[in-house]
């Protein structure tokens, strides 16, 4: 099967139904005839941005990354408001704690931006690596979570 048919496959299932894993996107696929590997799946969920984050019942689910248009600044700003309760700088990174479930969120605006102060992100469940190249871009990301975390506890 082309990876482009996959892949709008699984950008339908994906927003028709609630799939949290890729095994249960595997599984899906199979009921529509469509066989592919874990691997297959993982680059495919890379390549499309898929991102997890949690619905109304705090389970959690696959979506789409919508970025690039021109607000995504502002996105970024409103979701350290939003969900960054604490960052500390340590030598060129910053660890940037937040709610639970809205780390991987945050990290894929902020790798959308392609901050030249920013090398890459590692996010997990409640907590975000942002690593810099030298000491001072990590500074100047640091003031600006401090900036925008304390404009959300205004």
């Amino acid at each position: 099967m082309k990876k482009e048919v996959r892949q709008a496959k699984i950008e339908q299932l994906i927003t028709q139904n609630e799939i949290g894993t890729q095994e249960e996107l595997m599984d899906v696929l199979a009921q529509e005839g469509i066989k592919a590997t874990q691997a297959t799946i993982s680059r495919d969920i890379r390549e499309m941005r898929i991102i997890k984050e949690p619905n109304g019942s705090g389970r959690i689910r696959y979506t789409i990354f919508k970025g690039n248009s021109p607000s995504e600044e502002e996105k970024m700003y409103a979701a350290i408001s939003d969900s960054v309760t604490d960052v500390t700088l340590v030598q060129t990174m910053n660890v940037v704690h937040t709610l639970p479930r809205t780390a991987n969120v945050l990290s894929a605006v902020i790798d959308d931006l392609k901050k030249e102060e920013v090398v890459g992100t590692i996010a997990g469940y409640d907590t975000i690596l942002v690593i810099s190249k030298n000491k001072e871009d990590a500074k100047i990301m640091n003031d600006l979570f401090n900036k925008y975390l304390r404009i959300g506890r205004s």
